[in-house]
């Protein structure tokens, strides 16, 4: 996984576009602080956007190693990276790619466990004519030699004294990707607890509102269904269809809700003491769900959400 010309022209990249590291594109809290100006006619680009958010310094190599059509519209790359490389659960990578002037922001949507397992960071990315999405869809193969930097201050990273917390994971369309990523994370500790026979982590329950268009672009349905299955009593799922044409599969109609996601459902999934929540998807739906949990008395600061344009 040598690649030396592209190691160089990654790191000039990096010097030239953004010479302080910088952080990247999730922010926290309540609507106040959350409230960007979206009337730019130029639409910011990734490294602009992020500027705020925390960076690791270094910048690694990377290869694909494989490629799967996650929905229609969506592929997932399996990317190998360097022993050293580490990210925390729900945290994003600056996408460095030879022959494309702009850097591609992803979220992670594999867990750490995987990377310690196999070495392997997964990317799920939407169709777009942005450049390294373009890429991605159209360019991309296995062998692919690529950069990656880690940044993001929105994560789930609990260590073993913490005390436990119930976890309220709210994401629309591809905001799924670092809230999956949270969701396996929740999922490996609790094997490592029952290895253990829970002397590990304190870990708390958590519960996934997922909406998308249909039941095909609803990402990862099977292992997120599979999770809640296996851990009945400390994981839980609801996904939401807005615009489902044909009938739901038989085995997927249990957990498949018509409509966006309602007041009334977050609503019991939230005790003001224990939850803590993530939202991920497009900024009128952040905007509108985590004044919906201030107004239920959520404090502020369990409030941690990241908008994605």
């Amino acid at each position: 996984m040598r690649v030396p010309g592209f190691w160089s022209f990654a790191a000039r990249s990096f010097s030239l576009q953004f010479p302080a590291a910088g952080p990247l594109c999730c922010r926290l809290l309540g609507p106040s602080q959350a409230t960007r100006n979206m009337s730019s006619k130029r639409k910011m680009d990734h490294l602009e956007r992020t500027a705020g958010n925390n960076r690791q310094n270094a910048l690694y190599p990377a290869e694909v190693r494989g490629i799967i059509n996650e929905s229609e519209t969506v592929k997932r790359l399996r990317i190998a990276v360097p022993p050293d490389f580490s990210f925390k659960a729900g945290q994003w990578v600056d996408l460095f790619i030879p022959g494309v002037e702009k850097v591609g922001g992803f979220s992670m949507c594999s867990g750490p466990g995987l990377l310690q397992r196999e070495g392997i960071v997964e990317l799920a990315v939407k169709y777009a004519k942005h450049p390294p999405a373009h890429w991605i869809h159209t360019m991309c193969t296995v062998g692919s030699q690529v950069a990656m930097r880690v940044g993001g201050d929105f994560f789930f990273d609990p260590s073993p004294s913490d005390p436990s917390v119930d976890l309220l994971l709210v994401a629309g369309g591809v905001g799924i990707n670092p809230l999956y990523s949270i969701l396996l994370h929740t999922s490996d500790l609790l094997h490592r607890n029952q290895a253990s026979g829970g002397r590990d982590f304190n870990i708390g329950s958590a519960h996934l509102c997922y909406s998308a268009k249909n039941t095909q672009e609803l990402l990862f349905k099977s292992s997120i269904i599979a999770a809640c299955l296996e851990f009945p009593d400390k994981l839980s799922c609801d996904l939401h269809v807005t615009q489902q044409i044909t009938d739901v599969d038989s085995h997927l109609q249990p957990f498949i809700n018509r409509g966006r996601i309602t007041e009334e459902e977050l609503r019991s999934h939230v005790d003001l003491q224990r939850t803590l929540c993530f939202l991920c998807g497009p900024p009128p739906m952040i905007e509108t769900l985590s004044k919906t949990l201030l107004d239920f008395g959520l404090p502020k600061d369990r409030i941690l959400f990241e908008k994605w344009w």
